[in-house]
């Protein structure tokens, strides 16, 4: 039985999204059929926010990785990396059922994203690396003059880390339009909410004051997200920042809103099946 069905008054349902969310979200749980465990929760609210760059707004071509003129993809929360080999097994890049060896040994898809996956472009993990990673492809894409923008998305939590403040202030002053940063802004980390352990607010406000053009969405509102993205570049002299407040745990009400979901371990079948069907039966 799902765990949380343990704790008093947890309602056993999936909260509302379309056809399309849900099968991204059976993809995730496809993932954990072999090692039972993850970040559950931190994928879970990524989910449309990757979703719509790779539907409506990216360039690339799955079965040429490495085109020199695509768009580049930076997870920088690389712990939520369930929800792009979700993405990525979708759109070909890799083939479904390789998902079910996150993690395990010998597999490619490890608990953080990592570069030798055909369309991950690059290792990410240790958290506010990834943001840096992108800078430099943004300079590079300048320099090269190639039409290739980066979109780099951050946790929260991740903004914790001092290399994220410092890379803001390089992409302003280098005027790197060709960068997007995107916040998973979902307000939890692992150990609580990032209000009690390194409150963030205002928010919009620090990223203003680091000279990016900022706007705030709803990162689970798919029409919602489109309309933004599809605005970018914000500036012509500008990086770019994109707030999108979302949910952790997103789907499944039991585990919305809580740190206690952001790693879970001891998924057994019973769980894993349920989880499978309530996704089916909204």
């Amino acid at each position: 039985m799902l765990e949380s069905t343990q704790e008093s008054n947890v309602a056993q349902k999936v909260t509302s999204m379309d056809e399309r969310s849900r099968y991204l979200r059976k993809l995730i749980l496809k993932g954990l059929e072999g090692t039972k465990k993850g970040h559950v929760g931190s994928a879970l609210s990524l989910v449309e926010i990757i979703r719509v760059l790779y539907d409506d707004i990216m360039n690339y071509r799955p079965q040429e990785p490495m085109w020199p003129d695509r768009d580049r993809f930076i997870l920088s929360k690389g712990h939520g990396c369930l929800a792009l080999y979700a993405v990525l097994a979708d759109k070909g890049f890799i083939d479904p059922e390789e998902l079910t060896t996150y993690t395990l040994e010998g597999s490619r898809l490890g608990g953080c994203s990592e570069n030798i996956v055909p369309g991950v472009e690059a290792t990410t993990g240790a958290l506010g690396h990834g943001f840096a990673v992108g800078l430099g492809m943004a300079l590079a894409a300048r320099i090269q003059k190639r039409p290739s923008r980066v979109y780099a998305v951050l946790g929260d939590g991740e903004l914790n880390e001092g290399s994220i403040w410092e890379g803001a202030l390089f992409a302003a002053k280098h005027k790197l339009t060709h960068l997007t940063a995107i916040i998973d802004c979902n307000k939890f980390q692992i150990a609580g909410s990032t209000k009690d352990i390194l409150n963030l607010e205002p928010l919009k406000d620090k990223w203003v004051s680091f000279g990016f053009a900022v706007q705030e969405v709803d990162g689970h509102d798919v029409e919602a997200l489109r309309r933004v993205f599809k605005k970018l570049p914000f500036s012509d002299e500008k990086p770019s920042a994109v707030i999108c407040h979302t949910i952790k745990g997103k789907g499944f009400s039991f585990a919305e809103g809580t740190h206690k979901w952001h790693w879970k371990s001891g998924l057994d079948e019973p769980t894993l099946s349920q989880m499978k069907s309530l996704l089916e039966n909204e």
